[in-house]
Order: C-alpha cells, then sequence, then structure tokens
C-alpha cells in the first residue's frame, strides 16, 4: 500500500510548550517514498567528502551563527551544550577527519546538515507509529537505544524537548540521538526528513537545504514521490 504522503506531513505538531520555549522554532517536513535504498557506495561517500570540505576549516564550530543557537536552545531547556551536541554540530565537528558512513539516505541527509549547517533528522516510516509531535517530556516515555551492546530503554528528563510518535520517544534532546526503532536503514523505501531551523537562519536557508536533499535523492530514484511542510 503506498504510504499517503500529504497525510504524514499534515499530522506533524510541535507543542505549544515547545513554542514557548523558542518562538523562532520551525522545521520544514518532507515526507518521500520511493527513496533509493543501499549502503554506502562511491556516490554517497563523494556527498560526504564535499560537505566535510565546506566545513573542515572551521576555526570554531561554534561561532557559526546557526549551531550557536542551537546551543542556547539546549541550555534553555537544560541540556549542557558542551557534552550534548545538537547534530548539526555534531556532525561539523567530525569534519575534519571525515563524516561517518551509515547507509545511502543517511550519508545524502548527513551530508545537507552539514554543507547548510542546520540539523537533519530522518525516520522510516514504516517503523513509525501515529503523528509525529515535538513536546516537553513527562520523563515517563520508552527510548529504545542499545547499552554495552544490548537493547535497552532509556527515559528523558522531565521537561526534556523530544520528539516522539504512538509508541514512545525517537529522537532525545531535540535532534542529539534517535532511537532504534525509527532508524533510517539500508532497505528503507519511505521516510520523514525533519529539517529544523531557529533565528538568524533565514526561511530561504531552510528551503534551500530542503532542495538540495531533494535533489540529491532524485539523482537516484528519479521517480520519487515528496510532499513538504513548513511547520511554524
Amino acid at each position: 500500500m503506498a504510504v499517503d504522503l500529504g497525510t504524514v506531513a499534515g499530522s506533524v505538531r510541535v507543542d505549544e510548550a515547545v513554542r514557548a520555549l523558542r518562538p523562532d522554532f520551525a522545521v520544514l517536513v518532507i515526507a518521500a517514498d520511493g527513496l533509493p535504498t543501499g549502503p554506502t557506495d562511491a556516490w554517497s561517500r563523494g556527498l560526504l567528502k564535499d560537505a566535510a570540505a565546506t566545513a573542515a576549516g572551521l576555526a570554531d564550530v561554534t561561532a557559526e551563527p546557526h549551531i550557536a543557537a542551537w546551543r542556547q536552545a539546549y541550555t534553555a531547556f537544560g541540556a549542557k551544550p558542551g557534552r550534548t551536541r545538537n547534530s548539526a554540530e555534531a556532525l561539523a565537528r567530525r569534519a575534519a577527519a571525515g563524516l561517518p558512513e551509515v547507509n545511502l539516505l543517511v550519508d545524502v541527509y548527513n551530508a545537507v546538515s552539514v554543507t547548510h549547517r542546520l540539523p537533519v533528522g530522518g525516520e522510516d516510516l514504516a517503523t513509525y507509529e501515529g503523528a509525529p509531535r515535538l513536546v516537553r517530556a513527562t520523563g515517563d516515555e520508552p527510548f529504545d537505544t542499545v547499552a554495552d551492546g544490548a537493547p535497552a530503554v532509556e527515559h528523558p528528563e522531565p521537561g526534556e524537548v523530544v520528539w516522539r510518535d504512538d509508541r514512545g520517544v525517537t529522537c532525545r534532546r531535540w535532534n542529539h540521538r534517535q532511537c532504534v526503532r525509527t532508524r533510517i536503514t539500508a532497505t528503507t523505501t519511505s521516510a520523514l526528513f525533519l529539517l529544523e531551523r531557529l533565528d538568524p537562519m533565514p526561511f530561504e536557508a531552510l528551503e534551500a537545504a530542503a532542495d538540495d536533499l531533494l535533489a540529491r535523492l532524485r539523482e537516484r530514484a528519479p521517480a520519487l514521490r515528496a510532499v513538504t511542510r513548513l511547520v511554524r
């Protein structure tokens, strides 16, 4: 059965408690089907290499305006940005040594994240349940992960900003760490991509990042279907 991309994109919600924390937050949602699959290959490795080159020479990653804004947002909900880094900063810090190779789809959105200096997340829609929403956690929500090589369940801190679905937390600390269940794998064909923005990033820059992501994906899957939606 084909995924109803419009319904998926239209169901994304940002809770008022998160909006109160950062009224400038916006997320550009892309729901896509017919995506290219497979492990890291020469093409996706090349995207990572090109992206890394844009950040490898940064004297201070934290001085990048959008990364600095995310550090402030983490502090606002009680996280320590020096220890718990937003995904864009974590990747940019690895650029000089080479970006991690995960699989084709993850490589593509990680390359876009580094190039455009914004957090980009990806969720496998085949494993997602219910509407994606960004909330402040109660602390009771389950987060499935791996600890010491074995499956484990954690819980977020009360007040922590998390993405979640009906089964539990899908990404902790806004965009810091994803759960195991909804991770994009080498066989994922339908996914939800979340491109997250704070001031001072212009909305035109956010849209350019989304256009770049879709253009890259269509290089390998020209017939993919996608629906985009700006939530602000």
